[in-house]
């Protein structure tokens, strides 16, 4: 098991945008933005800019040819500002000039008056003065009013968490090429390159065939680069389109921390009943999202919150309402679990202060209401294949669950600055993209005469391994040697209309559109190969490590050699295929149906020592059993799974988004925004993978990895309170993420 991109970044040789060799003539595009969070624009003095040599233009919105809009789910987003700021860091225009150096000295002489107008940047606030981004949502099943009466135990609280920076290695960019009929090429760092296409067309005022986006591969996304990549593209291509020349846009890195949305901040209300023995009757919750000024994928990652509410749990009566409250923050954005690990840390808070209150382990509570098949989740799918109960049987048993338990009150009895904490984090994930019109992936793949293959799809390669799997699944639809493979750019004319690498589906759409385009390229191959043999059935006829067998007899017949005899009598090597994930469905008038394909299943259990005199703590180690299904390359998944559990730690412990009363970014650079490095991951990773499990919906029963292993960072969190909770057994700790070092000394000394 290899990754063929590994190679590449080891030796240099994989390109970026920053990478791409730009033609002559090249300009460089840098942009200027709001210094406050609201306000009025009074004036915009650009004189002693325009007059630097070098400048060649100074773009607004006035200067737009078409619809000043790059609003996706909801049209609310300018491209530019116009008479309103919103944010600071809010795009006002664009300076287009010779080089990088003289864009960013000529954005630094523009002169902007303002109109202060008041701000507001707390969701609750916002809330209270209506100001929304569109009406709650409420997902509702059985009836927790007529419940709570009959619970034993009943437990409320307020949970807080943060927001998290993307720091993706390759900073937001475009190269916009001008060509022959006004016809714009871009070369674009997305995740969505249909969506760039269509939001440019828009802003260009032309059509989308007048727009094509490629993309060879990204330094890093994590959702970032979903929807927000598209306004640097558009940029880039307004400049291109006003001054007919290839215009290039690269954020810096404290431009693009400044400027771009980050995982959205919660702040959550809840209320849990339960029976005397730990069963959960009753759960509900009220989510204030903080969406930042605009929508941007708010509403999408809002109901993701609410599908993943109960987590690995059945839960027989739940409400839960997710309110997208509107703020003079940049818009946030996708990040990896889009909603869902929020949704899924005020569950555990709340089952952790309902054990607490009721003075068992919180792991008794999860381990009696993991979900089991022949259930209903509370949006109304049915629960079917579940690992939940197999994945955390498994976990107890290969790490001793009991042991680690036992040794941790060993530890904390024998030492009193030093204490240690456990916490197990069963995981519990849908997979789809839950607008069900998003799930479809068109492939293109072509054989060439001398047996090498092209294959194009809409997944974007960031990092994940996608490009990989998608030679995988070719390798073995064929069966042929992955050498002769090659993976072609994102490119929106070779394929139309592609959703998002996104929601951890890129590998199951694409991967499954790949397979149907080369079993008609196949089809066709075994029909020229019947005839080659005088042989009436091709159901008879296999090819295998490039070998064409007749009944399982291998015969002479050999890949190079088929292709040629069908090149020879005019036959089509060539397929586009589409893929459609069948049997989903959602109805958003009642928030009931079947919106995942399937689930991802897990257990992970976390141990951390924390220095109660200092604050500072390590992770001890991650260990986990999780559903991969038939794995298609495990060296990628392991690596997705150790990446995701560091990412969900970081976001839970160290990595604090911090703003000032005036709205302006405090953590914007990595002196002052701390992700996780080699010292605070965790000392030990242990992954297992769960056996025998079957997922008809994955290419080659395979399941997808992006998303789900980053909520095994949540019980790092709540190993640390259980550590803290050691050493101050009498105090009662709020629930408020992320759990810094600071944080743990103020509550462990307050």
């Amino acid at each position: 098991m290899r990754k063929t991109d590994i190679e590449k970044h080891v030796r240099g040789e994989s390109q970026f945008i920053d990478d791409i060799n730009v033609p002559e003539g090249t300009l460089y595009a840098a942009a200027f933005d709001s210094k406050i969070a609201h306000g009025e624009i009074l004036n915009i003095n650009v004189d002693e800019a325009k007059s630097i040599f070098g400048v060649r233009a100074i773009l607004t919105s006035k200067d737009i040819p078409g619809i000043n809009q790059v609003g996706g789910i909801i049209p609310d987003e300018t491209l530019f500002a116009e008479g309103e700021v919103h944010f600071v860091g809010e795009p006002i225009g664009i300076v287009v000039a010779d080089s990088y150096d003289i864009a960013r000295k000529a954005v630094n002489k523009i002169k902007i008056d303002y109109e202060k107008l008041p701000a507001v940047f707390d969701p609750r606030e916002a809330f209270e003065k209506g100001e929304l981004i569109m009406p709650p949502r409420i997902f509702s099943f059985g009836n927790v009013d007529e419940i709570w009466d009959k619970c034993d135990i009943i437990v409320e609280g307020k949970v807080e968490t943060g927001g998290q920076e993307h720091i993706y290695l390759e900073t937001q960019g475009s190269v916009a090429i001008p060509e022959e009929g006004g016809k714009i090429k871009l070369i674009s760092a997305t995740q969505s390159p249909t969506t760039v296409q269509r939001t440019v067309a828009r802003i260009l005022g032309v059509e989308m065939n007048n727009i094509e986006v490629d993309v060879l591969r990204l330094g890093g996304a994590f959702g970032g680069k979903e929807d927000q990549a598209t306004h640097w593209a558009a940029m880039a291509a307004l400049a291109a389109h006003k001054l007919n020349k290839p215009v290039k846009l690269v954020l810096s890195r404290m431009d693009d921390i400044r400027m771009t949305g980050k995982r959205h901040p919660y702040s959550s209300d809840y209320k849990i009943g339960l029976t005397s023995e730990g069963k959960i009757l009753a759960f509900e919750a009220t989510y204030f999202q903080n969406a930042g000024a605009f929508a941007d994928l708010s509403p999408a990652i809002l109901d993701r919150t609410l599908f993943h509410a109960t987590n690995s749990y059945y839960i027989p009566n739940v409400k839960t309402t997710g309110i997208s409250c509107k703020t003079n923050l940049p818009p946030n954005t996708a990040f990896r679990g889009f909603g869902g690990p929020q949704g899924k840390f005020v569950i555990e808070a709340a089952i952790y202060k309902a054990a607490e209150k009721m003075g068992m382990d919180a792991s008794e509570i999860q381990r009696k209401n993991l979900l089991k098949d022949d259930k209903t989740f509370y949006y109304g799918q049915l629960v079917e294949n579940s690992y939940a109960e197999k994945c955390w049987t498994k976990a107890e048993e290969k790490y001793d669950l009991k042991k680690l338990k036992q040794e941790v009150e060993d530890f904390n009895r024998k030492n009193y600055q030093f204490k240690k904490g456990i916490a197990v984090m069963p995981i519990c994930f849908g997979i789809s993209f839950t607008n069900t019109f998003l799930n479809q992936a068109s492939a293109l793949v072509h054989v060439y005469t001398d047996g090498s293959i092209g294959v194009s799809t809409a997944a974007v390669e960031m990092g994940q391994g996608v490009n990989e799997k998608i030679k995988i699944v070719v390798s073995r639809t064929f069966s042929v040697s992955q050498e002769r493979i090659r993976i072609e750019t994102t490119n929106t004319t070779r394929v139309a209309n592609t959703s998002a690498t996104a929601a951890s589906s890129g590998a199951d759409l694409n991967g499954n559109a790949a397979i149907l385009a080369c079993k008609n390229i196949l089809d066709r191959l075994l029909k020229v190969a019947a005839e080659e043999l005088k042989v009436s059935d091709t159901s008879e006829l296999e090819i295998r490590n490039e070998v064409l067998y007749n009944q399982g007899i291998k015969t002479n017949l050999i890949w190079d050699e088929l292709i040629k005899l069908a090149y020879i009598k005019r036959i089509n090597l060539s397929s586009q295929a589409s893929y459609a994930t069948p049997n989903i469905n959602f109805d958003r008038e009642k928030n009931t149906g079947s919106p995942f394909a399937y689930h991802v299943y897990g257990t992970g259990i976390t141990t951390v020592t924390v220095d109660c005199l200092r604050g500072t703590y390590t992770i001890d180690s991650v260990k986990v059993v999780h559903d991969f299904g038939k794995s298609l390359n495990p060296v990628i998944d392991i690596g997705q799974v150790e990446g995701g559990i560091a990412q969900g730690i970081g976001w839970l412990t160290v990595e604090e988004v911090s703003h000032s009363d005036e709205g302006k970014l405090l953590s914007n650079s990595l002196s002052t925004y701390k992700i996780p490095d080699i010292y605070s991951a965790a000392k030990e990773v242990e992954v297992s993978f769960l056996e025998d499990t079957e997922n008809q919906y994955g290419p080659f029963n395979s399941k997808a990895i992006g998303e789900p292993p980053l909520m095994y960072g949540i019980s790092a969190y709540f190993a640390i309170l259980n550590a803290m909770k050691a050493f101050r057994p009498e105090k009662d700790f709020e629930i408020s993420a992320p759990l810094t070092p600071e944080k743990v000394l103020m509550n462990l000394y307050n």
